[in-house]
């Protein structure tokens, strides 16, 4: 990788190359991260907390310390043009007395500070007029008499407002006394109610904004989940035309009321009561992992080039479709690990992408495959789709359940 000296003088008192960025993280989206800036001869350094986490490899740099341990950020920032994030999981107050000091982060952690709670999330798209699933704070129902809010019904959706993913951090609520039970046993500020939607297909976008307010995106896809953790995506998804734009015109106006500068990713459900955000994550994400082959700049391309200060460019299909098959832990199976990666390996536009995590925990994504479509439209490419991961789901069968795309 090159080691050019720009020179750029930073008010932390150290001269800098732009070829190098830190990426406070070092699990999988922080290891496709290092592949993307290998590319670019972008060197990148990784605040982890073991040196056998999946981005280590490759990477030209580790700091050894928890994603949240300040300390660890101050030894990251050393010689780095810009620092990013894998996850949300960081301390945002901690990390402000650097950004004071000069440290680029992408995004800011003004961006930043209003998506990494729940609870935050939901109320400023409400003060965007962007349309949610009907929600309210668990700490409004009363723990004596607990209720539903007026004109809900049971089942509804608990959710935590830090940490929560692949099904984390969620409860269904079921009745009055599963809502009491919940209420005595969390906090009751750190978790939100959410009414059961009813709707026809998860969609995600995954978009980037620039430094000089230029929006990109990439396709509209189609997600499928099993027991609440993403099994696949199609892409694009065959909605109309209009759906689509109408999630741009959502992503744009989070973007510009938050001044963000890096990738972010909206999840949709899409259904009879229209569109309606679900969650949206400040980083790259599992929905946009097709993007590796499928476009002519990857989510990860995105990062690395915003991260670094260098042009963005802009990330065109480059194929007719592309669908992206989650590798999960199995509990049992009756093949070798490594007769399965080499069945999969052996697929016809078929592009394998394992993490490196060991052992093979079930449930833990440990890789995930790409297989491109030509399909000239979405009949087409949902039969190629839905051929492919029968023989993917041969090979390595989901531990979760109903995988059809159906």
């Amino acid at each position: 990788m090159s080691g050019k000296l720009l020179g750029i003088a930073h008010p932390w008192g150290m001269t800098t190359t732009a070829e190098m960025i830190g990426v406070v993280g070092g699990g999988q989206l922080a290891r496709m991260m290092v592949e993307a800036a290998a590319e670019r001869q972008v060197a990148v350094a990784v605040q982890t907390g073991s040196t056998d986490d999946p981005a280590c490899a490759g990477s030209s740099r580790q700091v050894i310390a928890d994603p949240r341990d300040v300390a660890g950020t101050r030894q990251l920032m050393v010689g780095c043009q810009g620092i990013t994030f894998e996850n949300e999981w960081v301390n945002i107050d901690a990390l402000i007395p650097l950004e004071k000091q000069g440290v680029r982060f992408r995004p800011a952690l003004s961006a930043l500070s209003p998506l990494v709670n729940k609870l935050s999330q939901r109320q400023l798209l409400s003060d965007l007029s962007i349309a949610t699933p009907p929600w309210c704070p668990l700490s409004r129902i009363s723990p004596a008499q607990p209720a539903l809010p007026q004109g809900w019904s049971f089942p509804v959706m608990a959710k935590a407002a830090h940490g929560g993913y692949d099904g984390k951090g969620t409860v269904v609520v079921e009745s009055i006394e599963d809502l009491a039970r919940l209420i005595r046993s969390v906090e009751s500020d750190e978790w939100l109610l959410e009414c059961w939607v009813d709707y026809e297909r998860e969609l995600a976008l995954v978009v980037s904004r620039d430094s000089q307010g230029r929006v990109r995106r990439f396709p509209l896809v189609e997600t499928h989940q099993s027991q609440q953790v993403c099994d696949w995506v199609l892409a694009p998804a065959a909605v109309d035309q209009g759906v689509e734009a109408q999630a741009y015109n959502v992503a744009a106006s989070l973007l510009t009321k938050l001044n963000y500068v890096g990738v972010l990713a909206l999840e949709f459900f899409f259904g009879p009561d229209g569109l309606q955000v679900n969650e949206v994550a400040p980083r790259t994400h599992n929905s946009g992992h097709y993007s590796i082959e499928a476009c002519s700049s990857s989510q990860f391309d995105q990062q690395v080039c915003i991260a670094a200060g260098l042009p963005v460019p802009s990330p065109e299909f480059t194929s007719n479709g592309a669908l992206m098959v989650n590798l999960l832990g199995l509990e049992t199976a009756t093949t070798s690990l490594q007769q399965r990666l080499d069945a999969l390996a052996a697929l016809p536009d078929a592009h394998l992408h394992w993490y490196g995590k060991s052992p093979e925990t079930p449930g833990r994504k440990l890789g995930h495959v790409t297989v491109l479509l030509s399909g000239a439209d979405a009949k087409q490419r949902e039969q190629q789709a839905q051929s492919a991961l029968e023989v993917i789901r041969g090979i390595w069968p989901s531990p979760t359940v109903n995988s059809a795309l159906s």
